[in-house]
């Protein structure tokens, strides 16, 4: 047998003990661990887990897990929304096909988990319109997906909003630029996928009351051609007045998270015509400023949110005490005095079922809630004991049970 493994290869030590030379249908319980509701597989998929990292790992024939393999890391080299490829194991006894090892991605879920939890009802559009958006970031990168589904996406909250994540990238092609009718037929493989996933869902009663199947899955038409054409389309805009058209069309890329990678402005004495060529924003703006002053490692939404508490908490505290504070002072007392307690006050045994950040945001939102009701500020420890209690305890853990860590 032999192992591929991308750098930093020292990660996947830890798996070299595993069972390798036979089926994943035969490795062990104690092995293996959990991850609740996972979405339709067409191949065998098992999890492990090792010093604290859960990895999949799919049972698929060489040459695609080669390709996967090398797709994978070419996407995460470019920022892509995917799953972090780790390694491959290769040459298999008996002509067993080759196994593709992926990092877990942490505090994601499944369509399935999503419907399954009883965390409150949850809209279907949300999770379509985060799908349509990958697909258009795959689409302008020249990514032909060829088996777009929600079961071959992970979701990841990010306050109060999800992203979405490529999983599964066999059926991929890649090219310098998509045609139309590549586009269009990747459309059309998504509609289909996404139809008979929630036909499965209303099947089993998960799907939410008045929500049509197929209605659903053909609106993704025209919420792909919408986002396509906003991103690509040709612009006139007033020629007196072209700085304005030309801001307020790149501010309108920005909030659909694209950036522009190229602008053409053609003139003539009656019209202005931009062209933009459009690329995926870097989503880091946001995370890059709140780890600057805080150290924190979060999601761009979520990273958007708590900045606008430590401004607030910041602006209380110079006002208090009469002074301006330094940027980094201000974002440690905050992490110290505000955000820490909160995260180090989750109970035990609701550990792990959102990202900390995530808890923190949500709490800001039922804080806010409460005192609507109250017609006062009920304060963030009585906002944060009611959330755990009313809502974190009814929330579906995210990450995979607790397993056997392998040694």
């Amino acid at each position: 047998m032999r192992f591929i493994f991308r750098p930093p290869a020292a990660e996947a030590a830890g798996l070299l003990g595993l069972p390798w030379d036979r089926p994943l249908t035969s490795w062990p319980d104690d092995v293996l661990t959990t991850v609740p509701q996972r979405g339709i597989s067409r191949h065998v998929v098992r999890f492990v887990a090792s010093e604290g990292t859960v990895y999949a790992l799919k049972e698929i024939v060489e040459p695609l897990a080669r390709k996967e393999y090398a797709l994978l890391g070419d996407f995460a080299a470019e920022g892509l929304p995917t799953v972090d490829v780790v390694g491959i194991c290769v040459d298999r006894p008996d002509d067993q096909p080759a196994i593709l090892i992926t990092r877990y991605l942490d505090y994601s879920v499944s369509y399935r988990h999503l419907f399954s939890t009883p965390r409150g009802d949850l809209s279907v559009e949300p999770l379509i319109d985060t799908m349509v958006q990958l697909l258009v970031r795959l689409h302008l990168n020249g990514v032909f997906w060829g088996d777009c589904s929600l079961s071959n996406t992970l979701f990841r909250p990010d306050a109060g909003t999800m992203d979405a994540y490529l999983v599964d990238a066999e059926t991929v092609e890649r090219h310098a630029t998509l045609s139309d009718g590549q586009r269009l037929d990747d459309l059309d493989i998504a509609i289909d996928r996404v139809g008979a996933e929630l036909l499965d869902l209303q099947a089993g009663a998960l799907l939410p009351a008045g929500v049509d199947p197929v209605e659903t899955a053909l609106g993704l038409r025209a919420k792909y051609d919408a986002l396509w054409n906003e991103l690509v389309r040709e612009e006139v805009v007033d020629p007196d007045n072209r700085a304005s058209g030309l801001t307020e069309r790149l501010q309108r890329l920005n909030d659909l998270g694209f950036d522009a990678e190229e602008i053409e402005l053609v003139t003539s004495d009656v019209q202005a015509v931009v062209r933009v060529r459009t690329q995926v924003a870097e989503p880091d703006n946001h995370r890059r400023e709140l780890f600057r002053l805080s150290g924190l490692e979060v999601q761009e939404n979520q990273a958007r949110r708590l900045l606008g508490d430590l401004r607030g908490y910041r602006a209380c505290l110079e006002q208090r005490d009469g002074g301006e504070l330094p940027d980094t002072v201000a974002g440690h007392r905050w992490v110290d005095e505000a955000y820490q307690p909160v995260v180090d006050s989750v109970p035990a045994d609701l550990l792990g079922r959102l990202a900390p950040a995530e808890v923190f945001h949500e709490i800001l939102e039922h804080r806010w809630f409460l005192s609507e009701v109250e017609g006062e500020d009920v304060g963030t420890t009585t906002a944060a004991q009611s959330y755990f209690s009313t809502v974190l305890r009814h929330t579906a853990p995210a990450l995979p049970e607790a397993g056997s860590l392998i040694r």
